[in-house]
């Protein structure tokens, strides 16, 4: 019997993470997201490298659409296994899937009728890449687990979800099979969160693992701390204010969303800005906020303290949520200085696409970017420095500040990446460097070598390894 792992996304790039497993003639896939980068996107419409018929499981480390975007076609495509996550996940990762399937539909008619009109054909059918009934076909392969307790998933092997203290629900998860009558425990971080960040607790410290696969999103720098990213706001909102202009901030709707209000909460009473308008214009980070209210057993302390004392950082005066197309458009027709919570975070689709169409040419507003901006996204595009920018087949001029606070993020920089790996009591047999752009995880890669001597590689797409 053999033991094998196969990087079938966020390998060398950072989304559409998808890791196959096999053991004990099992077929484990860890993760099964979206494309988002522009060069990779051609991915997604490919078919899968193995027969999701012959998948015998899922195990999805959170919601986040680099993560279970392509879970609905997986099953559309013939998977019939189980999807195990956290309960949290399992309700945000259905409201993401959901919104995603909106957009590809909305998506594939909007470039129809603009190619039509310019007479032109685009490279993929004008059919979205899964629809809403798709996504809902996948709901019934949920199956919520709890963390710290062991679920078989499969003959021979068995799975762990512990707190990875990124995003509501996240999970590390630890897989357990036999080789030849041993165990090999293999350890697949998904995206580790930073620790004393608020709202979700800090990842899980685990002492074992055989391999571990370990994400590098921000495995090359350091971040900045809460209190800085905190001034950082502050400064951006007093500029904007003194200037008139608008703050158009491009979210997600998990985690980031919820995050800025966090903030925005504090910041407000502690009158270190003035008191703006403050519009989450998406339904579905609203809906993603009532999940966080559903779950408080997964809140910090700090966030505990909040909820006891019957307080809640996601309802302060002056915050407005935008439910109808109708309301989103209503507020380009104001005036005086507000703030646009939007998504998509990377700025690949939904309402901040019209947001910045209304807001990028005018230099009083500020675009303030408050997450990873994947390499080919239209967010790299704008932070990168472009003079100019095509937003939804037009181009425009980036007249806009352009802010970017790094301190925000809910991934682990290279230090605090290291310090979650040392918690192991001895070397990995490996350590594949995953979920990272190539310099990013080459980086991270030579800073875990020197610092441990450990045998690490950073694996290609589709690399296969034979795990002993």
């Amino acid at each position: 019997m053999q033991l094998k792992l196969r990087f079938l996304g966020a390998a060398q790039n950072v989304t559409g993470s998808r890791h196959l497993f096999e053991a004990n003639g099992a077929r484990i896939l860890v993760d099964c997201g979206l494309y988002q980068e522009r060069d990779f996107k051609d991915r997604n419409w490919q078919p899968f490298v193995v027969n999701p018929g012959k998948i015998d499981a899922v195990l999805l480390t959170h919601a986040h659409l680099d993560h279970c975007g392509l879970l609905p076609k997986l099953v559309t495509e013939g998977f019939k296994g189980k999807i195990y996550c956290t309960a949290a996940t399992s309700e945000i990762a259905q409201i993401i899937l959901l919104d995603s399937a909106k957009l590809q539909e909305e998506d594939a008619e909007y470039k129809r009728k603009r190619h039509e009109r310019e007479g032109r054909k685009g490279p993929h059918p004008y059919e979205p890449l899964y629809t809403v009934e798709d996504a809902e076909n996948s709901f019934k392969h949920f199956s919520p687990v709890k963390y710290a307790r062991p679920v078989r998933v499969a003959p021979g092997i068995e799975a762990e979800f512990h707190e990875a203290g990124h995003v509501l629900g996240s999970s590390v998860i630890k897989v357990r099979a036999k080789i030849n009558g041993e165990e090999r425990t293999v350890l697949f971080s998904g995206d580790i969160g930073r620790p004393h960040r608020p709202i979700v607790r800090d990842a899980d410290h685990l002492d074992h693992a055989d391999y571990v696969l370990i994400e590098s999103t921000y495995g090359d720098r350091v971040h900045q701390g809460r209190e800085d990213t905190k001034k950082a706001i502050a400064d951006i909102i007093n500029a904007a204010k003194k200037a008139g202009g608008n703050i158009i901030v491009p979210s997600f709707a998990l985690e980031r969303s919820q995050d800025i209000l966090y903030y925005m909460n504090e910041l407000i009473l502690e009158n270190a800005i003035p008191h703006i308008t403050v519009f989450l214009d998406s339904p579905m980070a609203a809906s993603i906020t009532k999940v966080f209210k559903r779950h408080p057993e997964l809140y910090d302390e700090e966030m505990t303290e909040f909820m006891n004392n019957h307080e809640s950082p996601f309802d302060f005066p002056g915050l407005r949520i935008t439910a109808s197309t109708k309301e989103s458009k209503a507020l380009n027709e104001r005036r005086g200085t507000q703030m646009i919570i939007a998504g998509s975070g990377m700025c690949t689709g939904g309402r901040i696409k019209h947001h910045l169409v209304n807001n990028i040419t005018d230099p009083k507003n500020t675009i303030m970017f408050v997450g990873y901006q994947a390499v080919g996204t239209l967010g790299r595009i704008i932070v990168s420095g472009e003079k100019e920018v095509r937003i939804l087949g037009r181009e425009y001029p980036v007249r806009a500040t352009i802010a970017q606070i790094g301190g925000f993020s809910a991934h682990a920089d290279k230090k605090e990446l290291l310090d979650w790996l040392k918690n192991l009591k001895k070397p990995p047999r490996k350590v594949f460097v995953v979920h990272g752009e190539e310099n990013s995880a080459n980086h991270f890669g030579d800073y875990i070598r020197q610092e441990t001597g450990w045998n690490v590689t950073v694996p290609a797409y589709r690399d296969e390894v034979i795990l002993d």
